[in-house]
């Protein structure tokens, strides 16, 4: 009686088993791997009705126990291949996501590559258009200053140089920030420390940078994406965070480069951070930057405790 109730429950099993298998055929697109689990649920399912009938039986006979035995051996190698396509299966989908991943860093390579190209060449249409008419007007100008010496002419040409010359710095400093030349020209090193002493000059933050990299070269694609994203990190504590100390260090491993930041500002909340806000804007492009390198970007972050960030990348 015990046989008969257990083979009855796995036949109900083995039917919703069957049926469940069936309908989800559809779905994986009639995939071989599939078919044939499928097609194994409904024979386990076939084997467990020939035993309920062999148990009404009595004694088994010959061919039924050689149709139970074969539905077996054939169940078996169902599984067996049906588990071996679906291992293909996965082994498919594992090489698509990694392509998928590549593709993603192409896109991401050329989308930064090209911002890049556009900055470096705006910056150069400024400098070499724009800059020497300025240089033009102010040789003008102090022409004119030492011919004409009375007060309302001196005074207005003397403001009117004045403005051309904090054009002319303006000018300089958004030509330099576009497409900085003391990156391409003297590296990584310089240009965090050129723009650090320029921040620290404006006493709007004190910020200590150091580095053992002194004098290294790296990649020009990692240079760009380190500077950018020490500046970016930099101008949102300045903007965001009331911070009144900021710690920068670059330092080389013996496989890959850190860049570790500090400071002592309010902070925030960094899981509850929107992309819209203009601070998670910011921080989202870095990570995004900092991805089509390889590299790896974590923000910590409290409120009342400042933020701590690491970009690390491999050599």
């Amino acid at each position: 009686m015990v046989r008969l109730i257990a083979l009855i429950i796995s036949i109900v099993l083995q039917i919703i088993a069957a049926s469940i298998a069936l309908r989800f055929m559809k779905l994986t697109k009639y995939r071989l791997s599939w078919i044939l689990l499928s097609l194994a649920f409904v024979f386990m399912a076939v084997q467990k009705i020939i035993q309920l009938f062999e148990y009404f039986r009595g004694t088994p006979s010959y061919p039924w126990q050689m149709i139970d035995e074969w539905t077996g051996v054939l169940i078996s190698f169902m599984i067996i291949a049906g588990v071996v396509l679906i291992r293909e299966l996965f082994y498919s989908l594992k090489r698509m996501d990694l392509e998928r991943i590549r593709a993603e860093k192409r896109v991401i390579n050329a989308i930064v590559t090209t911002e890049e190209k556009e900055r470096k060449r705006f910056a150069e249409e400024l400098h070499d258009g724009l800059g020497p008419l300025l240089s033009t007007v102010k040789m003008s100008l102090s022409t004119l200053i030492e011919r004409i010496k009375d007060p309302p002419g001196a005074d207005i040409l003397n403001n009117t140089n004045h403005l051309v010359n904090e054009a002319l710095n303006t000018l300089k400093d958004i030509s330099n920030n576009l497409s900085p030349h003391v990156l391409s020209n003297f590296g990584l090193v310089s240009a965090i420390a050129a723009f650090t002493a320029k921040i620290n000059q404006t006493g709007a933050v004190e910020i200590d940078f150091k580095s053992n990299m002194e004098g290294l070269r790296l990649e020009n694609d990692k240079e760009v994406v380190i500077y950018r994203a020490a500046c970016e990190l930099i101008n949102n504590s300045v903007r965001h965070s009331g911070a009144s100390r900021i710690e920068i260090e670059l330092n080389k491993h013996e496989k890959f480069i850190t860049l570790q930041y500090n400071d002592n500002g309010r902070g925030f909340n960094s899981t509850a951070l929107s992309r819209e806000d203009p601070k998670g804007m910011g921080l989202s492009n870095i990570e995004t930057r900092v991805k089509s390198v390889d590299g790896v970007f974590i923000l910590e972050s409290t409120p009342g405790k400042g933020i701590s960030a690491l970009i690390k990348l491999i050599e």
